[in-house]
């Protein structure tokens, strides 16, 4: 007996989770069209399947409305990194309303399940640690991230909205710190940076003194966990992220001892908002969907060092 291919609407679909997603998807055999305005997305990232039936692309701004028929929406359109989501923070907030909003309409017509990439950033700089999914977070409201923070937080609260009162069938992904190929080299988060100036042989540069800890998780285990997430049951809000917890400072002397150049430490002012502290709870991950990373950081740094250093042609 036939069956016809689930489609999938990815939204920041030539991102970098976007992108590794949609390779995923096609892959198992379904059908993806990827939305993108393509301010941090790149062709690039998706040019191996220009041309392939299950595939389409379309060049487009989450904060207009869109008619589409598809099964599934995985919505991950919106810039994630301080640097791009901070360029124009007005858009970045119209992103996470106004493109949830349509992406959510959009829902409601066709009768799809939705899938929206949360973040930890709305748990802002915890007073709870680790964070898990009941905690309320303490973001603050008018600081220079709150374009980010509390748009996805505003955003979360329309889905749930929805949910209620139109029976869209919803799930929310708090994703932690995420990296691999496919990042953006000049985004200004750490992992880039860092490995950026290292390949150069520039100084690594720590905001602050180098004690605020972070947790992340590989780009693969995370896109097992949202598949695993879509593909369940539970509604959510679920933590995505590799609860291994290590200082900035570790972070960089791990680049710093692995870097092919000598590199020295450069400490510089610390950063407006900065959380001192992130690591994700993934108890009702484990749970609900048996999901945990597996790829640890050193094994992970060295796949993306190597991707990086590909891209800078070193």
């Amino acid at each position: 007996m036939l069956t016809t291919p689930v489609k999938n609407l990815v939204t920041g679909g030539a991102g970098f989770l976007g992108s590794h997603l949609v390779d995923r998807l096609i892959k198992y055999g379904e059908e993806v069209i990827c939305l993108d305005n393509f301010f941090t997305g790149s062709e690039e990232n998706i040019e191996h399947w220009i041309g392939h039936p299950s595939f389409e692309l379309i060049h487009h701004d989450v904060t207009e409305p869109i008619q589409l028929d598809v099964d599934r929406i995985w919505h991950l359109a919106c810039p994630a990194s301080p640097i791009h989501y901070q360029f124009n923070p007005i858009k970045t907030a119209k992103t996470s309303f106004l493109g949830t909003y349509n992406m959510l309409g959009l829902a409601r017509r066709v009768g799809s399940r939705i899938l929206f990439a949360s973040t930890s950033e709305v748990y802002g700089n915890p007073e709870k640690h680790p964070q898990p999914e009941d905690y309320n977070g303490n973001v603050n409201p008018i600081g220079i991230r709150s374009c980010y923070n509390e748009g996805k937080r505003v955003a979360e609260s329309l889905c749930y909205d929805y949910m209620r009162m139109h029976g869209i069938d919803i799930r929310i992904a708090r994703i932690f710190n995420t990296y691999g190929p496919r990042m953006l080299l000049n985004d200004g988060r750490l992992i880039s940076n860092l490995l950026v100036q290292s390949i150069h042989g520039k100084d690594l540069t720590i905001y602050g003194n180098g004690n605020q800890t972070r947790s992340f998780c590989f780009v693969d285990d995370l896109i097992d966990g949202l598949i695993l997430f879509m593909n369940s049951p539970n509604i959510g809000p679920m933590n995505l992220g590799n609860p291994e917890e290590l200082s900035i400072l570790q972070i960089t002397n791990l680049i710093r001892d692995t870097s092919i150049k000598k590199v020295n430490l450069k400490f510089l002012k610390e950063l407006k908002d900065d959380p001192l502290k992130r690591k994700p709870s993934i108890y009702l991950a484990q749970k609900e969907l048996n999901w945990e990373p597996k790829i640890m950081f050193k094994e992970g740094l060295s796949i993306t060092r190597d991707y990086f250093t590909k891209k800078l042609k070193f």
